[in-house]
């Protein structure tokens, strides 16, 4: 099955619908659902108040809309700063696959509309090497993170990848780290202005991010066991074949890389120091972790072990829709 996704065509779109609905075929039987949690940003507010109640089928409709768009527009980026030795759909593909294998991630989150700006904060990260207008660059980004910040909490840890991407593209230079974090705080000093003359100040906490230090899950089980080792056997998969092709890698491209790489591990994070975060917010690792499993889909010059990742994520995924159609 792989095969079909090798190709730049515009029909792999419609494997990719293909793939999306066979991935989550349980809402089928039962739309997604709406999780939201209280306290973690603009996002679940908006959630609760515009989509709760509307019909099932529009639930099913904004779901695939919103994952193929993400991983179609991922798929792109990557192609256009040649990360890849070819042009292909594996990564839109690894991003529909990966999508349903934790059923956490087969809702409507915060976390799910988060991942439109991640994939927008990293596009304007792979443009920080000899961009003519840096500090215009760096502003733009930093009010993203802010903006995102405020949106969804657990995006904060977004702002270590923005300052080592800045210290490892850039040379050092104090005036375009001051630009960065002004437009890290601008979204909250607008934020402060308006609550003090509304005379809500006291809201203001309410959008700080809150650390604490937890176990995402009450207890390991089985299948939880499996899930986690199907995507840590395909990301060291994807992780093999990159390193591969690194060392052959303009160095611009090797440091594009090297930001996918701190995204990644600044991520993994994200459900044990965020209260209430849940397993749910680590859909925003979805992104680095379709992009380096995408190597293991589009190197390998036979398609056995694209294959056979390909079946075994399958295999999860038929479990997942079998427990959430049954019970």
């Amino acid at each position: 099955m792989v095969f079909l996704f090798r190709d730049k065509s515009i029909v792999n779109i419609f494997f990719l619908v293909v793939l999306s609905i066979v991935v989550h075929v349980h809402f089928l039987v039962a739309a997604p659902l709406i999780e939201t949690n209280t306290g973690d940003g603009v996002f679940s507010l908006l959630l609760r108040n515009y989509l709760v109640g509307i019909p099932q089928a529009l639930l099913f409709v904004i779901y695939h809309m919103i994952v193929l768009f993400q991983a179609i527009r991922l798929n792109m980026v990557l192609s256009e700063w040649r990360m890849f030795q070819n042009n292909t759909y594996t990564t839109a593909m690894a991003y529909v696959l990966l999508s349903g294998i934790m059923p956490e991630w087969c809702v409507i989150s915060p976390a799910l509309i988060a991942n439109f700006l991640l994939i927008w904060i990293f596009i304007k990260l792979t443009r920080l090497y000899n961009h003519p207008s840096p500090k215009t660059l760096l502003f733009n980004t930093g009010l993203i993170i802010g903006l995102s910040v405020i949106c969804y909490h657990p995006t904060a840890i977004l702002i270590g990848v923005v300052l080592f991407a800045l210290m490892v593209v850039r040379p050092f230079r104090v005036a375009e780290w001051v630009v960065l974090l002004m437009g890290i705080l601008l979204p909250y000093y607008f934020l402060f202005g308006i609550l003090f003359l509304n005379d809500d100040l006291y809201h203001f906490s309410s959008f700080i991010p809150y650390l604490k230090l937890n176990l995402p899950v009450a207890a390991w089980s089985a299948p939880l066991i499996i899930r986690l080792s199907v995507l840590v056997i395909m990301l060291i998969s994807g992780l093999v074949f990159w390193q591969l092709t690194h060392r052959r890698m303009v160095i611009q491209i090797r440091k594009t890389w090297g930001i996918m790489m701190v995204m990644l591990f600044v991520l993994l994070p994200i459900p044990f120091i965020f209260r209430q975060a849940g397993l749910g917010s680590a859909y925003l690792t979805l992104i680095p972790l379709a992009a380096f499993s995408a190597n293991a889909f589009s190197t390998p010059r036979r398609l056995t072990l694209p294959n056979i990742l390909f079946w075994l994520a399958i295999a999860v995924l038929a479990y997942n829709n079998w427990v959430m159609i049954t019970k």
